[in-house]
């Protein structure tokens, strides 16, 4: 049996030396959430968790240790805080497609990978979400 390989999907080398990227990320990060199709999610935020992992160009020229030459952590934490602030959204595929988007704003980043769980859905699922990868073009 042969494999198309052009049809496999690989993931994005995320830390990389030989091409100078960078991985930034931010792990299991839980927030009340307005989010559902359903009547009773309208009614009641839930908990959603996110992970994010960022591919950033290493600049050429040195950190200098400081902040101002780094894709910040902080900053994307609060930006996403933000976008789950605005309000309700249906779809966990919305706020994970706001949330690459915000993220792929920053010159620096080459490429997004964001999930969203939804925590609650399920008494005997962990969670159920989505997973995306979005590309600088």
């Amino acid at each position: 049996m042969t494999t198309d390989r052009a049809n496999v999907v690989r993931p994005l080398r995320i830390a990389d030396a030989r091409n100078a990227v960078r991985h930034v990320f931010i792990r299991d990060m839980v927030l009340p959430c307005s989010i559902g199709v359903h009547r009773h999610e309208r009614l009641e935020a839930q908990r959603i968790r996110i992970n994010l992992d960022l591919a950033v160009r290493e600049d050429l020229e040195p950190l200098g240790d400081n902040l101002a030459n780094v894709v910040c952590y902080e900053t994307v934490a609060n930006g996403i805080r933000a976008i789950v602030a605005r309000g309700h959204v249906n779809l966990v595929e919305t706020l994970a497609e706001d949330i690459a988007a915000l993220c792929l704003k920053d010159i620096r980043i080459l490429s997004a990978r964001v999930r969203v769980e939804k925590l609650d859905v399920f008494a005997d699922a962990q969670s159920v979400g989505v997973e995306i990868e979005r590309v600088r073009h």
